[in-house]
C-alpha cells in the first residue's frame, strides 16, 4: 500500500476521473489516493477464495458474480475501495448508473458480500472499510487475518490468524470469529463448505 503525493483531498468524482488505465490498483480513502500493491500471500488467499466461491456459486446455481476488478462507492463522499474479493448480485447490476463505464456499485443491495484480506492497511479493514460497507447494507463482510496483523480488541489475545465474519442484523454488524480448526459459516452462501485450515493453508 502506497500513498499517491497530493497537494489536497479529493472528491470520489475527481478519483474516477484521475484512474489510470496502468493496469495498478488503486483505492480512495478520505480523499487520499493509495495504490493498492500486489504481494503473494493476499493474493493467493484471494484466488483460492474466488474459486471456492464460484464453485459455490455454479452448483447452486445463484444469480451472482465475482468481477475482476470493483470499486465500491460508500456513502463517504471521499472513499472508494477496491475489496480483495466482491460478489455482485447479477439481477441488480441495471441499477447501477457507473457500472458500464468504470465498475463502481454504490448500492449494497447489488454486492451481498466483500472479503478484505488484511496486510499493511489493517486499520481500513477494521476501520474505514467495516463503518463503510455497514452502512452501505453490504449483507455479509469477511476480514481474513491470516498473519494476525489486527490490534488486540480486533482478534483477542493472544493474537492468532483469525478470519472475522461481520453479518447485517438490523443495519448493525454482528461479528463473529473463527480460529484455527473452524468451520466458516455463511449467510449468503448456507451451503458453503469452507475451513479455516483451508485458507490459512492457502497462504503456504
Amino acid at each position: 500500500m502506497v500513498t499517491t503525493p497530493q497537494i489536497q483531498p479529493i472528491s470520489f468524482e475527481d478519483f474516477l476521473e484521475w484512474y489510470p488505465d496502468n493496469g495498478k490498483s488503486y483505492e480512495l480513502i478520505e480523499g487520499v489516493i493509495v495504490e493498492m500493491l500486489p504481494t503473494g500471500s493476499p493474493e493467493d488467499i484471494s484466488g483460492f477464495l474466488i474459486a471456492e466461491l464460484n464453485l459455490e456459486i455454479r452448483k447452486q446455481n445463484l444469480s451472482y458474480s465475482i468481477p475482476k476488478n470493483c470499486l465500491l462507492k460508500p456513502l463517504a463522499p471521499r472513499s472508494g475501495y477496491l475489496p480483495d474479493v466482491a460478489v455482485i448480485n447479477r439481477e441488480y447490476v441495471k441499477n447501477e448508473p457507473l457500472w458500464e463505464k468504470s465498475s463502481v456499485i454504490q448500492n449494497g443491495q447489488t454486492i451481498p458480500f466483500v472479503i478484505e484480506v488484511v496486510s499493511t492497511n489493517w486499520r481500513d479493514d477494521y476501520g474505514h472499510k467495516f463503518v463503510e460497507y455497514e452502512a452501505m447494507g453490504i449483507v455479509e463482510y469477511w476480514i481474513v487475518d491470516y498473519h494476525a496483523l489486527g490490534a488486540v480488541r480486533y482478534i483477542g489475545k493472544p493474537k492468532q490468524p483469525t478470519i472475522t465474519i461481520c453479518q447485517l442484523i438490523e443495519g448493525e454488524y454482528q461479528m463473529e470469529k473463527y480460529v484455527k480448526g473452524d468451520r466458516l459459516k455463511s449467510s449468503i452462501f448456507p451451503e458453503l463448505e469452507l475451513t479455516t485450515d483451508a485458507i490459512f493453508q492457502a497462504a503456504e
